[in-house]
């Protein structure tokens, strides 16, 4: 019987970490920095990314974009919108932080690592359903894809 009752107030307190954490994100408001303080200095655009890794296999450095999708489950992920093709992920070093939901649709700067890569069926349904995505679309998913990946230091949000 106690330890029915000790699981039962380790799920709850688990579930209350959990739910606190989503909670201590500040909202996405201009000046807002989550991860490593950085500054909007020396940013590239995405499109002047994807020109830098053409040429090579890596950019280390600042990136601006506008967010269009966060990580619905906890804001462990955002993507960047780009002209004509899928929007670029961005993933926080070592979970180190998270965003807010309404990050989406506010320009950012982040700082990090940028690399062209070859993502796996199970990485791309698994940001599918993360994203909230209808069992049909993440089913529709059967190829890998090669697609620019973001590391990211810290993000800033500039408007």
């Amino acid at each position: 019987m106690k330890k029915i009752f000790l699981f039962f107030v380790l799920g709850i307190a688990l579930a209350n970490l959990s739910s606190a954490q989503q909670k201590d994100i500040p909202s996405a408001k201009p000046g807002v920095k989550y991860g490593k303080g950085i500054s909007a200095s020396n940013a590239v655009s995405v499109a002047k990314l994807e020109k830098e890794l053409s040429k090579k296999n890596a950019f280390n450095g600042r990136i601006e974009g506008k967010v269009v999708e966060v990580c619905k489950k906890k804001g462990c992920f955002m993507t960047l919108q780009r002209d004509g093709e899928e929007p670029i992920t961005v993933r926080f070093k070592d979970y180190g932080f998270f965003m807010p939901a309404d990050i989406i649709g506010k320009t950012v700067i982040v700082e990090g690592i940028a690399k062209k890569k070859e993502v796996s069926v199970a990485s791309l349904q698994h940001a599918a359903k993360d994203l909230g995505k209808s069992q049909t679309e993440i089913d529709q998913i059967t190829q890998p894809k090669k697609d620019i990946s973001i590391i990211a230091d810290g993000v800033l949000v500039v408007k």
